[in-house]
């Protein structure tokens, strides 16, 4: 039996578990503890992680999914297989001709249904074409029923299962989808008009969520009216003499609402006036089939191209948007043809080049929100069969302000495919526990399944955080240091005099401790490899280059603080060259910004150390969570000022690149006092415990129940453990005995009945 058995039992083709069987998916993710040393890897495992367990049955079902699981457990297997599987069954089928085959002739759906290919482009219809939903705020959204009647008396129901304007009724096929406003549709409104020609007239009364609204169609008397809630308002309409051998069709047109219809399949929930039948029970000569189909000429944009992309990829950063196409291309190798296309979508990459495997054909589409939202807005990305939309690591997204182009991707996606699917939207996220997520939720998913494996912010037991207060009143060797550590010279015009307080003086000494710290703790913990976090690019170019200089300098054949930088303005071939590097452990120190914190696979790391705390509290965790990977304990300092730091913080349109305004945000400049004692206590009350500190000597105690621990070492197994399975040894044994009772006592009873 293949060890990966357990994938193919979620639903998973044999062609991908075959793919990751190969490529000992967890046996890698091992491998990379090891840094490319003699550590060797634990047995491999053969179960999908618990988030892949909950996700790929619900994508492969069809439903929108909101996920939420610790880096590195997988949730970038947990989106791409399943997407990867649909969209090569997808791309199979249209290939062999299945769904559009051009010579063949169109098939007729003889149940009444909501038709996806007569509808504004916006409007979603579920897969049983009997609830239709509009979230446009300022426009109204259309759609008609797949089958009209030519003669007869015929009665629906439409309900209003959630708030907002909604218009129901009757129209010809040419009529405007906008039901009411021309000579062709006639509408009931929630606001208690008839509209006809644009001609809004009271009528009835208004109506709202959950009220069940009956529409009849009288071809006898050429007569159109309306009940609701079982209240017949009486004749609405006359048919004018011009339409009377034209079909009719059930309509509906939304703004920001949703409806679903009852045409007869199921119970009414109020019985039709006599002598009125359901849409449903209308015989052939009654019938009228809309033509606007898969196989119309009038709908022919609706096919599929060759060039659209199937599936939508929004990742945060470079580093994370290669990453995921790297293990798409990896999950496809074995799928038969026709072949999975996916393409990179990222900036600095040659944009024609891009253009051009775009042109060539695509099936997957992975970038970042700059080059796609230039791609798209210049339509050199074709959005019009995209029915997966997928937004990793979403609230880093949301974090860098992209709240609104998701919104305005997403108003562009077609909400259902050409053979009828609805759109599917999967959102990663690294905690459900943030209100502009939810907020994101209620905007574009469709009821969303919740899967939250990570739950509210924690620190796990295998990792041990500490904080190193630096005060620059009391350590005044900064004065000293000044010659040899170049800050980013927020105070380049200020007086800085070493036998001053001011605000600006002990903010430069800070800048200078901080770096001086760091060197100490790495010094005085003997850091074999780290990653260390600094607030602001220029802050990792400073670091890197004093580092390189105490290490021996640039052409050191053994540098002792190797070190490279990883953040956006370094090239993609120089970033992935340091990843690559530091993963292997060529390199003892990655400096970075948060780029990192955000899911990219760099697992196994002994030390974290922050030389300025992050602004959000939940990227501290995510930070720390560097550390404490795959039963390995992990240290994690953060180096925290007592002081105001004046920092960096650029509004200015260049975004930093040449800017030299010092002054405060408030004055129309570009910095701003930062307060770490004040965040410190926000990740503290964040975290409902207080953070231990260390001294300046870092000094950081390693033992747990009396046991010495090794960072970056396996989690001992006995210590702490050892001694929780010493207090229940005894209770386990008693329940086994108990266990044993209870079953002989059982058989007993059974044998004596007998």
């Amino acid at each position: 039996m293949s060890p990966f058995r357990s994938y193919i039992e979620l639903g998973v083709m044999p062609e991908i578990v075959e793919a990751i069987e190969e490529m000992d998916w967890i046996q890698v993710r091992l491998l990379a503890l090891a840094y490319c040393t003699a550590r060797p890897p634990r047995q491999k495992e053969s179960l999908p992680t618990n988030i892949q367990a909950e996700a790929i049955p619900l994508i492969l079902g069809g439903g929108d999914v909101l996920m939420a699981a610790e880096t590195g457990s997988g949730k970038t297997g947990a989106f791409c297989l399943p997407v990867i599987q649909i969209v090569h069954e997808a791309l199979t089928e249209t290939v062999k001709g299945k769904p559009l085959k051009s010579s063949a002739k169109p098939s007729i759906d003889t149940k009444v249904k909501l038709n996806p290919f007569d509808r504004s482009d916006q409007l979603a219809i579920d897969k049983d074409g009997l609830i239709c939903q509009g979230r446009e705020h300022f426009q109204w959204l259309g759609c008609r029923s797949n089958i009209g009647v030519v003669k007869g008396k015929f009665y629906y129901e439409a309900t209003v299962t959630d708030e907002g304007l909604c218009r129901v009724g009757w129209s010809t096929d040419i009529a405007s989808l906008d039901l009411g406003t021309d000579n062709n549709g006639f509408g009931f409104g929630g606001t208690g008009k008839k509209s006809y020609a644009r001609q809004f007239d009271g009528y009835g009364e208004p109506f709202g969520h959950k009220d069940v609204i009956g529409c009849m169609l009288d071809l006898d008397n050429y007569e159109i009216r309306f009940s609701k809630n079982g209240v017949d308002f009486g004749r609405a309409f006359e048919i004018p003499q011009k339409l009377r051998n034209s079909p009719f069709f059930a309509a509906v047109v939304l703004k920001n609402a949703e409806m679903q219809f009852n045409f007869g399949d199921d119970a009414f929930t109020f019985s039709p006036p006599q002598g009125f039948r359901t849409l449903s029970k209308s015989t052939t000569d009654e019938r009228y089939h809309n033509i606007k189909g898969p196989n119309s000429s009038s709908k022919e944009s609706r096919r599929p191209t060759h060039s659209a992309p199937t599936a939508l990829i929004i990742e945060p950063s470079r580093e994370l948007a290669q990453q995921t196409c790297d293990q798409i291309s990896l999950f496809k190798e074995h799928l038969a043809s026709p072949a999975i296309r996916e393409v990179l979508l990222v900036g600095g990459e040659n944009p024609k080049q891009q253009v051009n495997l775009l042109r060539e054909g695509v099936e997957m589409v992975v970038g970042t929100p700059g080059r796609l939202d230039d791609f798209i807005s210049s339509k050199k990305l074709d959005l019009s069969q995209v029915r997966f939309y997928i937004l990793d690591e979403v609230d880093g997204l949301l974090a860098q302000g992209h709240s609104e182009l998701i919104c305005q991707i997403y108003n562009k996606l077609p909400k259902v495919s050409t053979d009828g699917k609805r759109l599917q939207i999967i959102v990663c996220s690294a905690t459900l526990h943030n209100e502009a997520v939810k907020q994101l939720a209620d905007k574009i998913m469709k009821y969303p399944t919740w899967i939250d494996l990570k739950g509210k912010d924690s620190v796990p037991d295998t990792v041990h955080h500490v904080v190193c207060m630096i005060d620059p009143t009391k350590d005044k060797g900064w004065l000293n240091l000044r010659r040899d550590i170049t800050t980013d010279k927020v105070h380049a015009n200020d007086l800085i005099k070493s036998t001053s307080a001011t605000p600006e003086t002990l903010s430069e000494a800070i800048k200078t401790l901080k770096v001086h710290y760091l060197v100490k703790a790495i010094n005085a913990l003997n850091m074999e490899q780290a990653i260390i976090f600094c607030r602001t690019k220029l802050d990792c170019d400073n670091i890197e280059k004093h580092l390189i200089e105490l290490g021996g300098g640039p052409r050191a054949m053994v540098n002792q603080l190797s070190c490279v930088c990883l953040h956006s303005d370094r090239n993609r071939a120089e970033r992935q060259q340091n990843l690559s590097s530091f993963k292997c452990g060529q390199i003892r120190f990655l400096i970075c910004t948060d780029v990192a914190a955000r899911g990219l696979d760099i697992t196994g790391i002994p030390y974290v150390v922050n030389v300025t705390l992050p602004d959000e509290k939940e990227n501290y965790i995510h930070r720390i969570g560097r550390v404490g990977r795959a039963d390995r304990m992990g240290l994690a300092i953060s180096l925290i000022s007592t002081v105001p730091e004046k920092v960096w913080y650029h509004t200015c349109p260049s975004r930093g690149k040449k800017c030299h305004n010092t002054k405060l945000k408030e004055n129309g400049g570009c910095t701003i006092w930062y307060d770490e004692v004040q965040l410190l206590k926000n990740v503290e009350n964040h975290l409902n415990t207080k953070v231990a500190t260390v001294n300046s000597d870092f000094v950081v105690e390693k033992t747990v129940s009396g046991e010495k621990i090794v960072y970056g070492g396996k989690k001992s197994e006995t210590g702490e453990n050892k001694g929780h399975f010493e207090q229940l040894a005894s209770t386990v044994s008693e329940l086994a005995t108990l266990e044993k009772q209870v079953q002989l006592s059982f058989l007993s009873m059974q044998f004596n009945r007998r």
